[in-house]
């Protein structure tokens, strides 16, 4: 049965779930792509001390993880471009060439720069991709079921989240790194094929979307290079790490902002606020991961082993917290956003508290499980919003505004957390990790402010 726009209302009305005949293909494929995308970007995070020793590419070991999110940004802003013009599916048939194409020119790599083309090519591909599943979504699924497909989303990365290290890390050590590369593709394709019934009923949208596509492929590019910089900048020491940081920062800023929608930076009322939220929570969240595991080595003296559970637990909450939202919630969307954002202040504050010796892990253990809860709660609830704001025409543009936002904002933050860390750290461990979470801390309460201001202004 084929879905197309005329439907949705009869579909609306009837009580189906995502897994109900005219969706169980397209649910299950979106699923198995978002998981493999989330195991191959945690196995490659596994496997890349050892592929940058065989390749003999420590120098270049930052732009394999910042190249690839700089060329994402290039594929989310023309994913949402196409999508908007000619439909979901030259997107994403894009970048499942560009996200296999990548891996295979990544495993076969012999040289640490072919090793990088690889990876350039895979993030311009599952940059292409994310964008368009949110097209789909907005238009495939009534808007009584997206806050439950969101939260299939949510699960797709939990599972890789709790096996993937370990996993890849038995890959490597028994069969090779380059496996982590070259066994993502045979699973990758089925995955996809799924979704073709689904592309073949979502034609053009109705409506027409004024974007002018070189100026905002050029700001795209210029985004992206400021995300190359930024995490070549982290590698550096001083005050070439400085000089390095002030033209990324520029960029970023001069660039970043015009690829969003007017108002996000000032998070104005409605749409803006809701990417803005994103950016700003996903910031909160991710500056804290990144140096958790880090404060609890350190300061406790646990071993990678138990700081690695004690990270788990909070992809265990994003997940509950998802769940939860998509299926139980019986409150409205603002509500929602203001609890997780609640829940986000008091958990990072007390997750950051690992930063003393006098702190039990487990109460941060615990702070961690909340602040996963509260993200959880957030970002399908985002996602949903940030659909119910946008017409037909502009679900591309404004899914690919939503994930820039995340991309462009967490990449700012854990460049400036990193450098002040690396800056105060052989002064002091205390003042090192003070500095990084006071950001976060700072970044969980703005996120309280801009929740208020996510509601759609009333119509006059």
């Amino acid at each position: 049965m084929n879905v197309g726009t005329s439907d949705a209302a009869l579909l609306a009305s009837e009580p189906r779930g995502i897994l109900a005949p005219p969706y169980r293909a397209a649910t299950v494929g979106m699923v198995a792509l978002i998981s493999l995308i989330a195991f191959e970007a945690l196995a490659v995070t596994t496997a890349m001390p050892t592929v940058a020793r065989d390749l003999d590419g420590l120098k270049a070991y930052a732009l394999a993880f910042g190249g690839v999110l700089a060329t994402s940004v290039i594929g989310m802003t023309l994913s949402g471009h196409w999508s908007d013009r000619n439909g979901p599916a030259p997107a994403m048939w894009t970048g499942l060439t560009g996200f296999v194409a990548g891996l295979l020119i990544a495993g076969f790599a012999h040289d640490m720069p072919t090793l990088l083309v690889g990876r350039l090519v895979q993030g311009l591909g599952a940059g292409c991709l994310s964008p368009a599943l949110y097209v789909i979504v907005g238009r495939l699924y009534p808007d009584v079921l997206r806050p439950k497909v969101f939260a299939a989303f949510s699960a797709g990365w939990v599972v890789p989240a709790l096996i993937g290290p370990a996993l890849s890390g038995a890959i490597v050590e028994h069969v090779g790194w380059r496996w982590v590369f070259l066994g993502m593709p045979v699973l990758a394709i089925p995955a996809a094929a799924a979704l073709r019934g689904a592309l073949r009923s979502l034609g053009k949208p109705t409506g027409k979307a004024g974007i002018d596509t070189r100026r905002r492929m050029a700001r795209a590019v210029g985004a992206a290079l400021g995300v190359c910089l930024l995490f070549v900048a982290g590698q550096e020491h001083g005050w070439l790490a400085a000089a390095m940081l002030a033209p990324a920062l520029v960029l970023l800023l001069t660039c970043g902002r015009r690829l969003l929608p007017a108002g996000t930076l000032r998070a104005a009322r409605g749409l803006p606020a809701v990417i803005a939220l994103r950016g700003v929570a996903a910031s909160a969240f991710f500056g804290t991961e990144a140096f958790l595991p880090l404060a609890f080595a350190r300061e406790h003296g646990l071993s990678p082993m138990w700081s690695g559970i004690g990270i788990s637990v909070g992809a265990i909450g994003w997940f509950s917290g998802s769940w939860y939202q998509g299926h139980y919630a019986k409150v409205s969307r603002q509500t929602l956003i203001r609890r997780g954002t609640a829940m986000m202040v008091v958990g990072v504050v007390v997750a950051s508290l690992s930063t003393f010796a006098w702190m039990p892990v487990s109460a941060s253990v615990a702070g961690w499980l909340l602040t996963g809860l509260g993200m959880g709660m957030l970002y399908g609830t985002l996602a949903v919003l940030a659909l119910s704001m946008s017409a037909e025409h502009e679900q591309g543009a404004n899914s690919s505004a939503l994930q820039l936002c995340e991309a462009l904002m967490v990449a700012t933050t854990l460049a400036i957390g990193g450098s002040l860390f690396a800056a105060l750290l052989d002064l002091s461990h205390t003042a090192a990790f003070a500095a990084n979470f006071a950001i976060t801390v700072t970044l969980a309460v703005l996120g309280t402010v801009v929740a208020r201001r996510t509601e759609a202004r009333a119509a006059p």
